[in-house]
């Protein structure tokens, strides 16, 4: 079933992309969430359109990359976007995000793909550089800002980050979860959860500096779990 993607969806697309799914991942998911939207003919003809609108604006010679990479390298983009105490979005930022502010402040289009940084998961401060053509790229400088605030200054967003790592370690502490302190990353060991021996890809990393980095909790509680007996023990004989 081929749907146009409303917003970007990791390891699917990115927004406008026409993409082909299962019938009931679409139905069932994406749908229900307008995150897309059924790709019908007309629909997908108005995105050919205004895609091929906008690709009028990219640059088609060094030079007019070299022009626009001046203008880009001016901007300044600001996000206002929800946020948790710690910093960490409710969301992201995407390069979809950022190639549409530039097309909306600007009226440049940039390649989405082309944008190097992955999706902006915390506030802060921000230089993402941009393929703008071949042989000559930007740097943008982003700010991605609590919404009805402004930004912190570096020492306290990097103090925010570190307490919300000191707190996602004690919860999986707190889940049971080990960690293991190898002196080199390819000398981890097997631990035990619960009594239950388990492998490296499931514990928590911790480095010399004693900050963790949660690798998958999942893992472990889906590791447990699969090594639990499948069925209820036999009752004892009446006597």
């Amino acid at each position: 079933m081929n749907v146009i993607l409303l917003k970007d969806v990791e390891k699917l697309g990115l927004r406008g992309e026409v993409v082909n799914v299962a019938r009931g991942y679409a139905r069932n998911f994406l749908l229900p969430r307008n995150l897309a939207e059924v790709a019908t003919e007309g629909r997908v003809r108005e995105v050919k359109r205004i895609d091929a609108q906008k690709a009028l604006h990219e640059a088609r010679s060094s030079e007019q990359a070299a022009e626009i990479a001046a203008t880009l390298g001016k901007l300044v983009l600001r996000f206002d976007v929800k946020s948790g105490p710690t910093g960490s979005l409710f969301g992201s930022v995407t390069t979809t995000d950022i190639a549409d502010e530039i097309w909306r402040i600007r009226k440049i289009r940039v390649d989405r793909r082309k944008i190097g940084v992955d999706n902006i998961k915390r506030i802060g401060r921000y230089t993402v550089p941009i393929d703008v053509f071949e042989g000559v790229s930007a740097e943008v400088k982003l700010m991605v800002v609590p919404e009805g605030g402004e930004l912190p200054p570096e020492e306290e967003l990097a103090a925010m980050e570190a307490a919300e790592a000191a707190a996602a370690a004690e919860a999986a502490a707190a889940a049971g979860v080990v960690a293991t302190l190898p002196a080199d990353e390819a000398e981890r060991e097997t631990v035990e959860v619960d009594g239950v021996g388990l492998d490296e890809a499931a514990v928590v990393e911790v480095g010399e500096d004693g900050a963790g980095e949660i690798a998958d909790v999942v893992a472990v509680e889906e590791a447990v779990e699969a090594l639990e007996p499948d069925t209820e023990p036999e009752a004892a004989p009446e006597a």
